[in-house]
């Protein structure tokens, strides 16, 4: 079995405010393994983008963290210096952001942008390095990269500016990608074709990519595993297969069940009913006890359940007290 680039083991991350500490991930832990996709899923605040965002240090001031550890290369990353960790982060690390026009300079023209990847890390004059900006863009499939290396980000759409950050963040061949809702602000066409990039720059260079979003079918294109989130912990993991298939978490079922289906009657989507917890504390039972329609006794008495193989050891790992081990009608 091929050994994981990235391990994330017991991560707690909370952030302080003016009232009470948000509590944004509580023990999580997950594995990145070179050529393969783990998917991040969940709704909105349950700990996506902090988990990722751990692994670089990019969190913000205000964000602490509580304990646990990003091995990499044999080093802990939450303990490197801010000059050990610029030699890893950009060069053997890459973030693909959610917004494609933002995370580039305005004013800066996007040949420039891509070479400066390059002349950051590399002992490269600024001449070779445009020439290879040229070659990048050209290989993400940019058409006329001359006239785009001239541009500006403006003068480009979004499904263009999302190809530069692709060839930003893979300049350099890193060994892990990590990409945060890399298609959600753009259109189905030119959704499938950064997919479909992706899943080229997995298979022919082995990188391993954290994909961080919330749509599944998203997941179902790309991923090989899923972790779902909720409250900020992990609390149901296995192959896309597994989880698209026979998912166990009452959490999860739900979130399958709100997908529209080409097979079905037709009729109103299904919504989860509820919200999700304030975390302002670390959940002492279940986080999802007040939307369950599973929920027994012994999630309100005892604690949290942990992330771990039941039935024998014979299904993929789950956190919850009643799993859904038989199939159950999606408005269950």
């Amino acid at each position: 079995m091929t050994e994981p680039v990235i391990s994330v083991r017991g991560l707690s991350v909370r952030y302080r405010t003016r009232e009470k500490p948000v509590h944004a991930l509580d023990d999580v832990s997950f594995d990145l393994t070179p050529g393969r996709v783990l998917a991040l899923v969940g709704e909105s605040g349950s700990g996506k983008s902090t988990a990722a965002m751990s692994i670089t240090r990019l969190l913000p001031n205000e964000a602490e963290v509580l304990g646990g550890t990003v091995m990499f290369d044999g080093v802990d990353l939450l303990g490197l210096d801010d000059h050990q960790l610029r030699s890893i982060r950009g060069r053997r690390i890459s973030m693909i952001f959610q917004d494609p026009v933002a995370g580039l300079n305005p004013v800066i023209p996007i040949g420039d942008q891509v070479a400066e990847a390059l002349t950051s890390h590399l002992a490269m004059h600024k001449k070779d390095a445009k020439k290879q900006a040229i070659a990048i863009m050209r290989e993400v499939g940019l058409s006329d990269p001359e006239r785009v290396a001239k541009a500006y980000p403006f003068q480009l759409s979004g499904g263009m500016c999302q190809r530069v950050m692709i060839g930003i963040a893979t300049a350099l061949n890193p060994e892990v990608i990590i990409a945060d809702e890399p298609t959600s602000a753009l259109d189905v066409t030119v959704q499938a074709q950064i997919l479909h990039q992706l899943d080229v720059l997995r298979r022919q260079r082995g990188t391993a990519i954290l994909l961080i979003t919330h749509d599944f079918g998203v997941v179902a294109q790309l991923a090989d595993e899923v972790a779902v989130m909720y409250a900020g912990r992990v609390i149901e993991r296995g192959t896309t297969d597994e989880m698209m298939g026979r998912p166990l978490h009452p959490y999860t079922h739900a979130l399958l069940a709100t997908l529209p289906r080409l097979d079905g009657s037709g009729g109103p989507l299904h919504a989860i009913p509820g919200h999700p917890p304030e975390m302002n504390a670390a959940a002492e039972h279940c986080p999802f006890i007040p939307r369950c329609t599973k929920v027994m006794n012994v999630c309100r008495a005892d604690p949290a359940p942990p992330l771990m193989r039941r039935d024998g050891g014979n299904d993929h790992p789950v956190a919850c007290y009643n799993p859904i081990w038989q199939a159950e009608p999606a408005d269950a």
